[in-house]
């Protein structure tokens, strides 16, 4: 893939998934703010969150250091990206690297204080944990990622087909 059309397919890809979080985030704090809203039981809807944690909440009130972790490995996955020549994994370095951003947005600008944000979680879907739209990004670009990588790894241990006989 050309630098040039891989630099625009990265750059498409976060922007959109980094701007509709934004919006979804921005959404949820108005109209979930009086409470869920459910749309088939108590089992898929929408439930605000503030999750001052890692994915899932497992480390909580880290969020500096996860603020920190964050911007590092958005330079990695930046770097990563531009000297990747594979389609697919373009894509998914930057799901990964959108929804990265998306929640780092949440951790620098949201309160209490600068790195302190706790990020806004909102869509629940049975026993899932809480997510949003930059989790989400998160997820499909590690599946894509690894789909690829198995892939890519299977192609090269896959023996040569057999020759006939016949050198042409």
């Amino acid at each position: 893939m050309a630098s040039r059309r891989r630099l625009l397919t990265a750059s498409s890809i976060v922007l959109a998934v980094v701007v509709l979080d934004i919006l979804t985030k921005t959404w949820a704090v108005r109209a979930l703010a009086d409470g869920p809203v459910w749309l088939v039981g108590d089992s898929i809807g929408f439930l605000l969150s503030f999750n001052s944690g890692s994915a899932f909440s497992i480390v909580q009130s880290g969020a500096p250091v996860l603020a920190v972790i964050a911007l590092i490995a958005a330079g990695v996955l930046i770097r990563t990206v531009m000297r990747t020549e594979d389609r697919w994994l373009v894509v998914g370095l930057s799901l990964v690297l959108a929804g990265a951003l998306g929640n780092l947005v949440d951790r620098i600008f949201r309160a209490p204080s600068f790195l302190q944000g706790a990020v806004i979680d909102f869509v629940k879907i049975g026993p899932w944990p809480l997510f949003n739209v930059a989790d989400s990004a998160i997820s499909i670009g590690a599946v894509i990622i690894v789909v690829r990588v198995l892939l890519e790894g299977r192609e090269r241990s896959d023996p040569e087909p057999a020759s006939d006989g016949a050198d042409g």
